[in-house]
């Protein structure tokens, strides 16, 4: 870890590979699955011709939803448990994407375990056209996966070792990039273990939870949409005040001053 409190460039491939591994066990699939589904409800809307997940998980991609042809999925490093998904090897920071060219981005899970956040959203930013939208899925620290993290933070493994970002503050992250947030939702409300059968027990408590408390589910999904401010010309507003003032319409703003 660095002085500044993120991570190295090496922590950052290391604790990529212990996601993905940690997506093979029971806890990570059935999360991973209810991850596709509700991915699955968002893609479908979004048309264009290119998407992009940045950071591969498993070999079930969360892209299979979309009705985009092209689509690209990276990775830090190719291994025994990329090929054949990832096409794309490149550093989070540094896609070597054209600028404007991609018209939705996918990031799952990647935030938590960067070596800087903000400059994967600024990348983010930059490759994504106008009107153009990201995806993102993030640990929730204010629920009992966040309270677990608590007092697993010192194992240094993922999922638990994770920054986990706020949505507040996310939210203002992407505001400042010139996003517009257009969905949110939290969800897995169940405590996160590994026991399957206590796990399917407390399937009920997914159904009740987004009304008894929406705010504590352990992951969330967020949408944003980025938006461009339009350039206003202000050669061709010259241009008309002159034909104003040709034509007697408006006086000059100026006159000259008889001594």
């Amino acid at each position: 870890m660095t002085g500044d409190g993120y991570y190295s460039a090496d922590d950052v491939l290391q604790h990529r590979q212990q996601l993905q591994q940690w997506f093979e066990s029971d806890l990570g699939r059935g999360l991973l699955q209810m991850e596709q589904q509700k991915i699955a409800r968002i893609l479908p809307d979004l048309f264009g011709y290119h998407i992009l997940q940045l950071g591969y998980l498993e070999q079930n991609h969360l892209l299979a939803s979309s009705r985009i042809s092209h689509k690209v999925i990276s990775s830090l490093v190719i291994d025994k448990n990329t090929i054949g998904s990832a096409n794309l090897v490149c550093s989070n920071h540094a896609v070597p994407i054209v600028s404007d060219s991609i018209d939705v981005v996918v990031l799952p899970h990647l935030l938590e375990f960067e070596s800087n956040p903000h400059q994967l959203l600024r990348e983010t930013e930059r490759v994504l056209i106008g009107e153009g939208y990201v995806v993102i899925l993030g640990f929730n620290p204010l629920s009992l996966w966040g309270m677990k993290r608590l007092f697993l933070n010192w194992t240094s493994k993922p999922p638990w070792c994770g920054h986990y970002i706020g949505l507040t503050r996310l939210k203002d992250w992407l505001k400042l990039l010139g996003f517009e947030i257009t969905t949110v939702e939290r969800f897995y409300f169940r405590p996160p273990i590994q026991n399957l059968k206590i796990m399917q027990r407390l399937k009920i408590i997914e159904q009740i939870g987004h009304y008894c408390w929406p705010f504590w589910g352990g992951v969330y999904l967020l949408v944003a949409k980025k938006r461009v401010v339009p350039v206003t010309p202000v050669k061709l507003q010259w241009q008309k005040r002159r034909r104003m003032i040709a034509s007697g319409a408006a006086e000059p703003s100026t006159r000259n001053i008889e001594n």
